[in-house]
């Protein structure tokens, strides 16, 4: 008897933006770091950063802990470096797939930072955040940019999202994430959206 063995690939989660602006779907750790987006402020823009806390090291609660404001320096070095930082993201994606939602996409999360797009300062206050975990130094997994698509796929269906970009390219030359590693091409082409 021959066998064969048809490889079917995984279905992309399903995601649905509430009213509210969490996202269905996702975890929801909610974070004290947000405010305001400001008078008549939509997201356009969706940037994607990459981090791991402790550095190139994945699936702990590092990053959770910092957008929270509960990293504790005794852990490791580099928190004793960071624990003051008041930063969060709307997303974020693990190496796993799973999504994590800390700040409502209506609210202004700060991820940004110094900022400019096309002559445009302060990017936090038209744009969604979303971490990969990962590092500037490795390709991204495949659930990542199943869910990433998934989660941009949603977000679009209501938001006026007309573009995606690197925190390199709001920040050059002080940001280098989401790094040479990420998958461009794909991206634009899973989002429907360009840089």
């Amino acid at each position: 008897m021959l066998w064969r063995l048809n490889y079917q690939p995984p279905q992309p989660p399903e995601f649905q933006l509430l009213d509210d602006g969490w996202v269905d779907g996702a975890g929801r750790l909610p974070s004290p770091n947000h405010d305001e987006r400001g008078e008549g402020m939509a997201p356009e823009l969706l940037v994607v950063h990459n981090i791991s806390l402790p550095p190139y090291r994945y699936g702990g609660l590092g990053v959770e802990q910092l957008f929270q404001n509960r990293l504790n320096p005794d852990e490791h070095p580099f928190y004793a470096e960071i624990q003051q930082l008041r930063v969060s993201s709307h997303f974020f994606i693990r190496r796993s797939g799973e999504l994590q939602q800390f700040v409502p996409v209506t609210r202004r999360a700060w991820h940004a930072g110094v900022s400019s797009w096309r002559g445009r300062e302060r990017c936090n206050d038209f744009s969604i955040g979303v971490e990969l975990e990962g590092c500037d130094f490795e390709p991204f997994s495949e659930a990542q940019y199943r869910t990433l698509q998934a989660l941009t796929l949603a977000l679009r269906r209501k938001l006026p999202l007309g573009a995606i970009i690197g925190h390199e390219h709001i920040a050059p030359g002080r940001k280098t994430d989401p790094g040479p590693f990420f998958d461009w091409a794909r991206a634009e082409a899973d989002s429907g959206l360009r840089r």
